[in-house]
């Protein structure tokens, strides 16, 4: 049985560990802990960088994300960002990501406060793009720029 629940500040520790996960398999990234464990605290000490979500499978801890806002004042209205994405290997092929965004997606049509669902992938995970389309995500027209320090 899949379950999902709001993270704790007690998941901190667990959230740093699937993010570290996440950057070495996705990106071949090295993080260091120690600063990713301060980043993952740092979203429970304000929530206006986020709300962490778990995924349970039998009772275990199987996924994480983070939902982060933006706000659209072309609709005014809210988009939620999914972020930080991990499923562990074990736990993938079960449904795992499918019922957090399930969650997620009740979340935001039941409220007015929210108006729509986003994520970015790596171009080059064409497993989890078919995630994506399998559950009904659509490709946007956008494309992602960035400049990081």
């Amino acid at each position: 049985m899949i379950t999902i629940r709001q993270g704790r500040l007690s998941d901190a520790d667990l959230i740093a560990d699937f993010q570290i996960a996440l950057a070495l398999e996705s990106e071949k990234l090295r993080l260091d802990r120690a600063t990713v464990k301060k980043g993952v605290r740092a979203v429970f000490k304000d929530k206006c960088k986020g709300q962490y979500y778990i995924a349970q499978l039998d009772g275990e801890a199987a996924g994480v994300l983070l939902t982060i806002p933006e706000w659209s004042d072309w609709r005014n209205s809210t988009v939620i960002w999914i972020h930080s994405l991990y499923v562990k290997p074990d736990a993938r092929g079960k449904g795992v990501f499918k019922k957090m965004f399930e969650f997620l997606k009740k979340k935001t049509k039941s409220s007015q406060q929210f108006f729509g669902l986003r994520l970015y992938v790596d171009k080059n995970n064409r497993s989890a793009q078919a995630v994506y389309k399998k559950i009904g995500m659509t490709k946007d027209h956008y494309l992602l720029y960035q400049w990081m320090k």
